[in-house]
């Protein structure tokens, strides 16, 4: 086969594909190909545009590292992430709706007892998280694993600055008791830009878009025979809700950050200033049965 042109090309493709020796690696193949063949047809590029585009993800990949992955940032932006979000996790009645990780989680979070200030040497507004995690159908998980992690008030990571705090802060590892309930004390989080310096960045300028999330506290939180649950909460009137730049955003995951004056709060705990106060219960999926014989 030879002599191809704008019309044959794609089935002398798919042609080559055809003896692949796993099935999967097959569909797959052929689908990016019919798919990225007829994007082309479609924007039906100059040789110069097709070159920035080679560029464009060469400049990508260069700016991965062991601290950022630009790609992941491109399939955020693109809303790819949230599109093998929602087809990976539908969610039924009762339990808590899925969101997209984000690249600031740590695997070695330092584990905490419930109550405990995770704060470390970061100022700003105190903040009182409390929370329950149950099944679907409301019957409370004891013992469950809730991982949280967020930004500070100018909203950066810790992982963001540890050359000048030395440590990981605002963010734990807690167990819930008996009841599945947990909380904590921090700080409230505030809205920040994606690292946006990069060519995801300049991607967005063209694009007439911003880089900026939602102030929001993420949550991962497991337990034996149910599905792990990534997801986040956002601060209710946020300005950035309506156009979150990676399209995370759920009505569900929206709730108030109500403000407190000074004094005893719910915990029991006597607050010396003002203090938001979170309050969220989880919901976990069950592992389908056929997953857990497997």
């Amino acid at each position: 086969m030879r002599n191809f042109n704008e019309t044959t090309i794609t089935d002398a493709v798919l042609e080559r594909i055809k003896d692949a020796t796993d099935p999967r690696i097959k569909e797959v193949s052929e689908a990016l190909v019919r798919h990225l063949h007829a994007f082309v047809r479609e924007i039906r590029p100059t040789q110069k545009e097709w070159e920035y585009g080679i560029d464009f993800l060469t400049r990508t990949g260069h700016m991965c590292d062991d601290k950022r992955q630009e790609f992941i940032l491109l399939s955020d932006t693109l809303g790819v992430s949230m599109l093998v979000d929602a087809i990976n996790h539908p969610v039924p009645e009762g339990a808590t709706e899925t969101t997209v990780l984000g690249p600031f989680f740590v695997q070695a979070a330092p584990e905490k007892d419930s109550g405990a200030d995770i704060s470390g040497p970061m100022e700003g507004d105190p903040m009182l998280v409390t929370g329950s995690v149950s099944t679907v159908d409301g019957q409370p998980l004891a013992g469950a694993i809730v991982d949280v992690w967020h930004s500070d008030d100018d909203g950066y990571y810790d992982v963001q600055q540890l050359d000048d705090i030395g440590d990981l802060a605002m963010r734990a590892r807690f167990h819930t008791d008996a009841n599945g309930r947990f909380h904590f004390w921090s700080i409230k989080p505030a809205a920040y830009p994606i690292p946006h310096d990069g060519p995801v960045g300049e991607m967005l300028e063209v694009q007439g878009r911003h880089p900026w999330r939602p102030a929001h506290v993420h949550f991962m939180i497991s337990a034996p025979g149910f599905e792990q649950l990534v997801t986040h909460v956002f601060v209710a009137g946020d300005k950035y809700l309506d156009s979150d730049v990676v399209f995370g955003v759920k009505d569900s995951l929206i709730r108030e950050f109500t403000g407190h004056p000074a004094g005893r709060a719910p915990d029991g705990r006597m607050v010396e200033r003002d203090y938001f106060h979170l309050n969220y219960d989880f919901g976990l999926k069950q592992v389908a049965s056929s997953a857990r014989a497997a």
